[in-house]
């Protein structure tokens, strides 16, 4: 039976994120031929609306009001709640992103309806939809069927989007909703870099563990990232060290990501970091302990020291870009 399936974009330094796409996918999936209405929160919403159909949205929905201008629980929460006890949909999805991990489980229970979280995949029996959902730090997964209402938010990285129709055309509306009674007001935002490149969504990923030694040591491996175009990341032990910023924290108190390619590199291999990137597509290893945990989950290992192997990469590397 066709539903209609509400999906929350996510509007991060002016630009949609990828995870908006995704979700606009799985939702699509999840309608089963019934219409996805994609809806925008900021201040002002720009060409968003327009890449949101192109991606697979049927309708958008623009909600535009001062308090949305930076995401605060209180004014989010309400403009969505709004927005849904209009459309009435037989779903939402978003990304299971900080903004999607704290937005979520106020809306469902409010609504007094179950919340599938940190999906990695979604497939349909019959008109249920049916989540998969890794558990024990992603050691095994459970599949979760949903009756009735469809709460959930996914993975980054894990849902293939659809490809980009620049042909397509869909509804684009506006809304005027009330945000009254704010506990929080974002005065300012300081943004720390980390290099460009969103780790959550990032396709190749270098990441640097103790064995780096020092924050020098990371310059090199910011070097390879630059070739690949990847992000960089870290262990936990790194950021402790005060080699790199928290903010490049990637395991269990830090970022779970699932690129196609993660390279680990002086980096053991505890059991609080594979938590955050053991599903990765392919993973490589370099480490100068062949006994280390991490060559349990590499698919492709180097032992060697870091600073001998890297520059050899990066060599390399250089004479494929310029041949």
């Amino acid at each position: 039976m066709a539903k209609k399936i509400v999906v929350l974009g996510e509007i991060r330094n002016g630009e949609l994120r990828n995870v908006s796409f995704e979700a606009v996918a799985a939702a699509k999936l999840i309608a089963d031929g019934g219409e996805v209405v994609a809806t925008l929160f900021g201040e002002t919403i720009g060409e968003e609306d327009l890449l949101m159909i192109q991606h697979g949205a049927d309708r958008v929905i623009k909600v535009e009001h001062p308090a949305l201008k930076s995401y605060t629980t209180d004014a989010y929460q309400q403009a969505l709640l709004q927005v849904l006890d209009i459309e009435k949909p037989d779903g939402l999805v978003m990304g299971h992103t900080a903004q999607g991990k704290d937005l979520s489980p106020r809306i469902a229970a409010k609504l007094e309806a179950g919340l599938v979280s940190d999906a990695v995949n979604v497939e349909m029996d019959g008109e249920e939809a049916v989540f998969t959902v890794p558990i024990y730090a992603g050691k095994a997964f459970v599949k979760k069927k949903v009756k009735g209402l469809v709460l959930a938010t996914i993975r980054p990285n894990n849902i293939t989007s659809l490809e980009k129709d620049e042909s397509r055309s869909g509804n684009v509306g506006s809304i005027q909703i009330d945000i009254k009674d704010l506990r929080t007001i974002i005065k300012d935002v300081v943004r720390k870099s980390t290099g460009g490149i969103d780790l959550t969504e990032a396709k190749i990923i270098v990441s640097g563990g103790r064995g780096v030694k020092s924050t020098d040591g990371f310059k090199i491996l910011e070097e390879l990232a630059n070739l690949l175009g990847a992000a960089v990341g870290a262990s936990r032990g790194a950021c402790d060290a005060e080699y790199c910023n928290y903010s490049l924290q990637i395991g269990q108190t830090g970022k779970v990501v699932t690129p196609d390619l993660y390279i680990a590199i002086g980096i053991s291999g505890a059991i609080q970091h594979l938590a955050g990137m053991s599903n990765s597509k392919v993973i490589v290893a370099i480490n100068k302990d062949p006994e280390a945990p991490i060559f349990e989950v590499a698919d492709y290992g180097i032992v060697g020291d870091l600073f001998e192997v890297v520059p050899l990469l990066i060599e390399e590397l250089k004479g494929v870009t310029v041949g």
